[in-house]
């Protein structure tokens, strides 16, 4: 497993960490011996392979996958050298109500201190001023390490930041080879200050492991209300899953695993996929340990750029369609 370097961290941040959302939520139909015993084994295998960062929020299966990561990471070892991250739930975060449910967290998750405690979603009516008052109350009494926001435009990041009187650490963000926008303007500024980008579906739920096409797309689901999984779009996505191919033989190792490590190519990135087993769970870790060439890089980029794909209104009727045509 390879580490940040340059941010100034308490805990050391593996650049390939662990998603939870999949731990207790209805929208991943795991099954139950899933929550039960996998998740479990899951991070166990986690810690044993590197892993430090376990990334959950307080909306995942409404406090249940806080519950069944703080659980395993007990069973497991303890927390003393693991970095749990977790997120408000992003409904009305005023200082009270954020401080209310970080110390809710952090119970749920039997810790007494959250290591990075993030802003799910920058809210339209309540300014970040407020719920950076509520995470500074939470700094001040040890509650929580660093402050953290997800899907924060980079201004925004920066004016919270301010807010906060503090470093806000990182912004959780869509970003894969599908998902470039942070590559304009986050990531540098993220890397010429020791901020830390963290990439939430670094696999865009599995588009790039290149097991989908448009004779097998997925069925039901998360993925059957994402755009990506339309036919025209699995059709178009073609020239860029043969390019993950071709890298992934040169490595011997998998598509999903050099789209990894196209992510984890950039300093101050850490890519959070989640793992249905523990055979995914050690496949996404090793990804840290891939290479790639400044030119295989580069290509693997230039041809994600030709991807364009149907997505917002223009795909919405499709999807509509797509969802009545599988009843």
């Amino acid at each position: 497993m390879r580490y940040l370097d340059g941010t100034n961290t308490t805990k050391r941040y593996s650049v390939i960490g662990l998603g939870t959302w999949q731990f207790g939520s209805r929208e991943w139909n795991y099954g139950a011996d899933y929550a039960d015993r996998e998740a479990g084994r899951i991070v166990a295998k986690a810690r044993e392979l590197g892993v430090t960062v376990f990334d959950t929020a307080e909306i995942y299966g409404f406090g249940r996958s806080e519950r069944i990561l703080g659980a395993a990471l007990r069973a497991s070892g303890g927390t003393d050298e693991v970095v749990i991250a977790s997120k408000v739930f992003p409904v009305l975060p005023t200082a009270a109500i954020v401080q209310q449910r970080g110390v809710a967290s952090a119970r749920r998750l039997g810790v007494r201190r959250l290591d990075l405690y993030q802003v799910h979603q920058p809210n339209p009516l309540v300014p970040d001023s407020t719920t950076m008052r509520g995470m500074q109350a939470l700094r001040d009494v040890g509650i929580v390490d660093e402050v953290g926001v997800s899907n924060y435009p980079l201004r925004r990041w920066q004016r919270a930041e301010v807010a906060l009187g503090a470093r806000v650490l990182s912004d959780q963000v869509h970003f894969s080879l599908v998902s470039r926008a942070p590559l304009a303007e986050m990531l540098p500024w993220a890397q010429r200050t020791g901020h830390i980008v963290i990439a939430y579906s670094p696999l865009a739920q599995g588009l790039l492991s290149a097991r989908y096409g448009p004779s097998n797309a997925p069925r039901g689901g998360v993925r059957a209300a994402n755009a990506l999984f339309l036919p025209e779009n699995l059709t178009a996505a073609a020239p860029l899953l043969d390019a993950l191919r071709d890298t992934a033989a040169a490595h011997g190792a998998t598509p999903a695993q050099i789209a990894l490590a196209w992510l984890v190519h950039h300093p101050n990135v850490v890519a959070i996929p989640g793992a249905s087993s523990v055979a995914q769970l050690e496949s996404n870790a090793a990804a840290a340990e891939i290479t790639l060439t400044d030119d295989e890089h580069r290509e693997l980029t230039v041809v994600a750029e030709r991807f364009n794909p149907v997505t917002g209104g223009a795909a919405l009727p499709k999807l509509v369609a797509a969802r009545w045509s599988a009843r």
